[in-house]
């Protein structure tokens, strides 16, 4: 058991980092990034497996217990499944957990299962086939119906990430919501952030977390709160008679910055305390400069030293001639 603790400037513990294994992606989701002139990074830009598993490892031993992995599109980087092994070897590392669209996931999860991968976070916007491809501009969505299939089918813990958009897919919430009524899913209902590559998509957000709930009471006047987890980013809610359960996010609203727990590494190896800041020490230079493991320690310390309260004051923070737009498949899921 690691009993190493870190903590932050206002006493929060960092025990979380999710790491961007690529900034690219198979989906073009308009709220996500733009459908044209993406410059991806160059390859050898990107942190490389022993690199990423050299980060763990120190951040293991500084107390981190959790790893999720994101992208852009995670399983679209070649030989994913060799950095997942050694990540779940990890010493100290107790949870792994993955982000994905889905598209290409599904002949991977028996794998996953037996790798010990704790859960999945799927990202799915709409049941509908039609408007699926208007949001995503692609034809992909039976191939992330199969993921959700085989993921249901070798029993591991399932998270739908939907972010909830005016004009394009709130006619989805209840359907979404119902995957929950008979299978052990929890569905998540995202307020949109600003993070795709132009900014926000609206003057104001037209679907906060007060508005969404709003609309699962319509829907199930029974549906009542239930304790939130540690740390958790979503509000979390139980509809009687289901065997899942419902959660909202207010990613954009900001209120649960107070117990946030986590970090980011992006595919370029920029470190972000918080989402919305705009990277606040390039590990990748640190490494490929030849940094020993105790000067990457001392660095983290002093970002984690420094870090900014929540959400707006990071945004704050940030240079005037770089406001929050960047896209999200840069920063990592």
């Amino acid at each position: 058991m690691n009993e190493s603790r870190i903590y932050d400037n206002h006493g929060r513990p960092i025990d979380y980092v999710r790491i961007a294994v690529t900034d690219r992606c198979n989906l073009r989701c308009f709220y996500c990034m733009p459908a044209e002139g993406i410059t991806y990074v160059n390859r050898k830009d990107l942190l490389s497996y022993e690199e990423i598993s050299r980060l763990v490892a120190i951040l293991a031993e500084m107390g981190v217990r959790k790893v999720r992995i994101t992208g852009g599109e995670p399983f679209l980087r070649r030989d994913l499944m060799f950095l997942l092994e050694k990540i779940v070897s990890t010493r100290g590392i107790e949870a792994v957990h993955i982000t994905t669209n889905g598209v290409l996931t599904a002949p991977h999860v028996p794998a996953l299962k037996a790798m010990g991968i704790k859960s999945i976070n799927l990202s799915l916007d709409t049941l509908d086939r039609q408007r699926f491809m208007e949001m995503t501009r692609r034809d992909e969505l039976p191939k992330v119906q199969e993921c959700l299939e085989a993921l249901l089918a070798n029993g591991i813990s399932t998270k739908i990430n939907a972010v909830v958009m005016e004009g394009k897919n709130v006619e989805d919430i209840i359907p979404l919501t119902e995957l929950g009524r008979k299978d052990p899913v929890e569905v998540r209902f995202i307020e949109e952030m600003p993070f795709n590559g132009a900014g926000a998509n609206y003057p104001r957000l037209a679907w906060n977390h007060r508005r969404i709930l709003q609309e699962l009471k319509s829907h199930y006047p029974e549906i009542h709160k239930i304790p939130d987890p540690d740390h958790s980013t979503s509000e979390n809610y139980q509809i009687p008679g289901f065997a899942g359960t419902v959660g909202i996010i207010p990613a954009f609203t900001r209120t649960f910055c107070g117990t946030c727990n986590r970090i980011r590494l992006t595919a370029v190896g920029q470190l972000k305390t918080c989402l919305y800041d705009d990277g606040v020490l390039d590990i990748r230079a640190l490494l490929r400069s030849g940094a020993a493991d105790g000067e990457i320690r001392t660095a983290f310390l002093k970002a984690f030293s420094n870090r900014a309260k929540d959400g707006y004051e990071a945004e704050k923070r940030r240079s005037a001639d770089r406001p929050v737009n960047e896209s999200m498949s840069t920063i990592g899921g």
